[in-house]
């Protein structure tokens, strides 16, 4: 099938012709026709198989011309980022039609957005807690939401914006059409769906469990941080082949931690990606990534859900993820548009638990690619990585207390000494009865 016969109007096929997209993927042609028919729709289909353009097309056909300030369609998504890629994706979309859309998102001045909400739009792309926020003021109003587009909604649910998102749910027309699509259908987003939808179709369109097969997999058992590190190093040094190189960590101080340590090697070519860095810091660092300005980015999960990243090469798991379909919405960052792709994950022993329940989640074993040759196999250990001793016996006693008796001892001879009296010594005080005159009355009877 193609475009053209998906009842796409004009403006709409020549956007997609000067995108040189010409043939729907599976979750793009199934969900199509479903939304154009008003139904609730819930869309489960691998990452990187065009979610956000089976959504977007059908609302985009149906939208029409109209001066109305308050937004019609509403699109809620986990981060920052992919509310920037969201709303790039419409004005893609809309290139030849007059068509209004707006993103907002934290970390920003609320004055700024407020002013432009203010001016009215159609379209809204907005993280929840900065839509609850805006709400609040009373500069926005949902009162004209005909569609509701939740994307990611499990990865909100992770991030913790489950309040924002029974907030606004409640203050949204109870007539409206709900959409949601995602990588991964949790019990708890299944919960939300028989409290907010209304007898939805649910598209399916791969088993989560299976990664893309176009990506191939290796790991590597490196047995330190330091080690991985020096891995790190040796293989990115090879620029040919690590062309575009996504590196995912567990948390935010770690990327910082590996950006100080290989970017002397790589100067200008490693960008940060993670929730503590500046919304210009971020802005910059995936643009730079996307433009080819940068070979390589440290990200935390913050990359690995949504976000469209075109050609990477290489898709680098510095640490293995607690979670299996963390590691798939990871790896789906490279093998996209049917090209292929290289996911690497570095393995110490105590992760390898974690690594094999991997394995069996996708039903797959993951081959080992040895050590390169050279390597500097690093034999310090950081404090994370030391051993917990818990056995008194390894601890050992601190001095001074090695020979303690307990709370019972015998005492110092010092503190030994008995008042014997002396010229020093205090005579008892007397103490004038308070009854005095009841006493003197008894003795005169």
């Amino acid at each position: 099938m193609t475009f053209q016969e998906l009842n796409l109007n004009t403006p709409l096929l020549n956007a997609l012709t000067d995108l040189g997209f010409v043939n729907p993927t599976p979750i793009q042609e199934k969900a199509y026709p479903l939304v154009l028919s008003g139904r609730d729709v819930v869309g489960i289909a691998q990452t990187g198989t065009g979610k956000t353009f089976a959504y977007l097309l059908p609302l985009l056909r149906q939208l029409k011309y109209s001066e109305t300030k308050h937004p019609r369609i509403l699109i809620v998504v986990p981060t920052r980022e992919l509310v920037l890629q969201v709303v790039g994706e419409v004005e893609k979309l809309t290139k030849y039609m007059n068509l209004r859309v707006i993103g907002v998102y934290g970390g920003t001045n609320i004055n700024t957005q407020l002013q432009v909400v203010f001016q009215g739009m159609d379209i809204l792309v907005a993280t929840p807690g900065r839509l609850v926020d805006l709400v609040m003021t009373g500069v926005l109003r949902m009162k004209s939401i005909q569609k509701l587009v939740i994307d990611e909604v499990d990865e909100m649910l992770n991030l913790g914006f489950r309040p924002q998102l029974m907030n606004f749910m409640e203050s949204l027309p109870q007539k409206r059409q709900n959409l949601m699509f995602s990588a991964t259908l949790t019990e708890e987003v299944s919960m939300l769906i028989d409290s907010y939808f209304y007898e939805p179709i649910t598209i399916e369109i791969e088993n989560q469990r299976t990664p893309l097969d176009q990506i191939g997999q290796y790991f590597y058992a490196v047995p330190n941080f330091f080690t991985k590190v020096n891995l790190l190093e040796s293989l990115l040094s090879n620029s040919a082949e690590f062309d575009r190189v996504l590196i995912f960590v567990a948390s935010k101080q770690l990327a910082d931690r590996i950006f100080d340590l290989i970017d002397p090697f790589f100067p200008e070519q490693v960008g940060v990606l993670h929730s503590n860095k500046s919304q210009n810091l971020r802005i910059n660092s995936l643009q730079r990534f996307k433009d080819g300005a940068s070979r390589m980015l440290i990200a935390t999960d913050l990359a690995s859900r949504g976000l469209d990243i075109a050609d990477i090469t290489h898709v680098i798991n510095f640490d293995v993820p607690d979670i299996p379909e963390d590691y798939i919405h990871r790896i789906g960052r490279t093998g996209r548009a049917e090209k292929a792709g290289i996911a690497l994950t570095f393995v110490n022993e105590p992760e390898m638990k974690h690594f094999a329940e991997i394995g069996k989640f996708m039903n797959r074993i993951i081959e080992e690619k040895p050590l390169p040759e050279g390597l500097k196999i690093s034999n310090v250990f950081t404090d994370e990585e030391r051993p917990v001793l818990f056995d008194k016996d390894y601890i050992g006693k601190p001095k001074g207390i090695a020979e303690s008796q307990g709370a019972f001892h015998e005492k110092k001879d010092k503190n030994k000494k008995v008042n014997l009296g002396g010229p020093g010594e205090r005579k008892p005080r007397k103490v004038k009865s308070r009854n005095r005159g009841v006493e003197r009355k008894r003795a005169q009877k």
